[in-house]
């Protein structure tokens, strides 16, 4: 009877804890959890499935250890002592042949998964996608809308589900943009042109930030994505037309230097081309 309530008692326990963990991920806001885009929920799926295929093996693992702890502990009397016990092929099995089916399962759906959603694939809609051209400075996102003709700093706002063509550099130390409730993070780097596609289910603001450290300013690097209806993305571009600064090249290599918290601000596009002239700051000279 007593040895019957100590291994109940090790039940309840191990018990409790992944009770305890489930209640902590269910009533905390977990963000990369709490999806508001397809790519996003794509993502959260794949992130819960992996987690739940590992927990097949960590499980019981934590369950056996405490086991092992407790009946081979000094002083116990009831671990039986087999110094020629070699071979036990049911536990062999068990310990080599489900990770290993494990590992083949993941790697199933990574090799999926990889393909359905690389940041370089179009998003299928029947709304045409909106493109937004992003330049990471110290500390501060810069976002360019070639075809309304606008800019903003630390603001990005676009319709919703509408699929958006996010093309990504930096002028600066290498960086890494994110959106956790849409999608996940993709590099940017000087004289590189990235790619993400992303999109936003519903409205709403969503905060956006630096996954890459970069220097001192980097935990002030954030900025806020809205998604709005299309009435109201219209009504923001027009704002932004009136905010009487225009953004030029010239204009722009003041707004480059290094700066902290800055506030957010909206722009008329001097040139349509300034992201290229961006990107051709680190071609090499023609000769």
């Amino acid at each position: 009877m007593k040895k019957l309530f100590k291994v109940a008692l090790i039940a309840v326990f191990c018990i409790g804890v992944i009770a305890a963990s489930a209640y902590f991920i269910i009533t905390s806001n977990i963000v990369v959890l709490d999806a508001k885009g397809m790519i996003g929920k794509k993502e959260a799926d794949l992130i819960i499935t992996a987690s739940l295929l590992m927990l097949i093996v960590v499980i019981p693992v934590y369950i056996l250890t405490l086991f092992f702890a407790w009946k081979y502990r000094e002083g116990g009397r009831n671990a039986r002592h087999e110094p020629d016990w070699e071979h036990n092929y049911i536990a062999e099995y068990c310990w080599w042949g489900v990770p290993l089916i494990i590992v083949a399962v993941l790697a199933v759906i990574t090799w999926k998964s990889s393909h359905e959603l690389s940041p370089f694939k179009p998003i299928e809609s029947d709304k045409k996608t909106m493109k937004i051209q992003v330049v990471a400075l110290q500390w501060k996102w810069l976002f360019i809308y070639p075809e309304q003709g606008i800019a903003s700093v630390n603001l990005v706002q676009f319709p919703e589900k509408t699929p958006i063509n996010f093309e990504i550099t930096s002028d600066a130390p290498m960086n890494s943009f994110w959106i956790p409730q849409l999608g996940g993070q993709i590099y940017a780097m000087p004289a590189m042109r990235s790619q993400l596609y992303l999109i936003a289910d519903e409205p709403g603001s969503y905060r956006g930030l630096s996954s890459n450290i970069s220097g001192s300013g980097f935990a002030g690097m954030t900025f806020t994505a809205v998604a709005s209806s299309e009435a109201d993305f219209q009504k923001w571009v027009a704002d932004a037309r009136r905010s009487g600064k225009t953004l030029k090249f010239a204009d722009y290599l003041k707004l480059v230097k290094p700066s902290e918290n800055v506030p957010v601000s909206t722009y008329v596009l001097g040139e349509k081309d300034l992201f290229d002239q961006i990107m051709q700051q680190y071609e090499p000279p023609q000769k």
